[in-house]
């Protein structure tokens, strides 16, 4: 079993393109060149503050979430070339953007059965890891690496880091064009709205580790902001979401590799 785990880890690497940034490795998933950041464990506050001229009431109360695993997370949203090269079709409204645009028109649903299918296609080749598999990202996992050590409402200038109703021309755009966030992640201010694993719920409060969201629920949950919404919904507090089927051209999705919950 030992000698397993080293085979199984060695065939890992020696597939995957590896390249470091300031902070973090990056992994590229073969066949559909999706780059992934390697997001390292640690703590942040989750929600807005009460004095926060748009909050939501959805958005407490504040909470403290420690992240004690490794991460993968998209450089970017899943595109429509990288959809229909694993799931063999493209629902998106905006095709004529082109393939390096964000897949849309996907629903929860959609996007888990696009990780089902990567999933089933990377064991296949002894490329992923015992104990991790492609997945969504958690609500708290995806508010982590969009503030990528931030703060404040924003990430940074939200008319310079997404696609919002004020500078998109009513359409999506092909990923990663405008600034990055302080980690190297694309469009996570604005482009399309972002579809996370956790049924939606009221924050804890206190201190937790690793949260996953309800056991069980009515609405699955969507973060970031989109090219239809304004700038300003695009802070990286900020909620949305719908029913699980929903498909809508503002929203699609952004993969991560997670450890598997046991």
């Amino acid at each position: 079993m030992f000698h397993r785990c080293i085979l199984i880890c060695v065939l890992f690497v020696a597939a995957h393109s590896f390249g470091r940034g300031p902070n973090q490795k990056t992994m590229t998933i073969p066949g559909i060149d999706l780059v992934m950041i390697r997001v390292n464990a640690g703590a942040f506050t989750m929600g807005s503050p009460t004095d926060e001229p748009l909050r939501d009431k959805a958005e407490g109360p504040r909470t403290e979430v420690k992240l004690t695993r490794n991460f993968w997370l998209g450089k970017t949203e899943v595109t429509q070339a990288q959809y229909e090269a694993i799931v063999g079709l493209n629902p998106s409204r905006f095709k004529e953007v082109g393939p390096n645009a964000p897949v849309e028109e996907v629903s929860w649903d959609d996007a888990m059965t696009f990780c089902k299918l990567l999933n089933e296609r990377e064991r296949a080749a002894k490329r992923l890891p015992k104990g991790r598999a492609y997945t969504l990202p958690t609500e708290a996992q995806w508010e982590y690496a969009c503030r990528a050590g931030t703060t404040t409402s924003y990430a940074g200038a939200p008319s310079t880091m997404g696609w919002s109703n004020g500078n998109s021309k009513e359409t999506t755009h092909p990923v990663a064009q405008l600034q990055p966030n302080n980690w190297g992640f694309y469009d996570m201010s604005g482009n399309i709205l972002e579809w996370c694993f956790d049924w939606f719920g009221d924050y804890p409060g206190g201190s937790v580790k690793n949260p996953t969201g309800p056991k069980r629920g009515h609405f699955r949950m969507a973060r970031g902001g989109s090219w239809r919404m304004d700038a300003r919904v695009g802070r990286s507090a900020a909620r949305s979401g719908g029913s699980q089927g929903r498909r809508d051209y503002t929203i699609g999705f952004r993969l991560a590799l997670s450890p598997v919950e046991k």
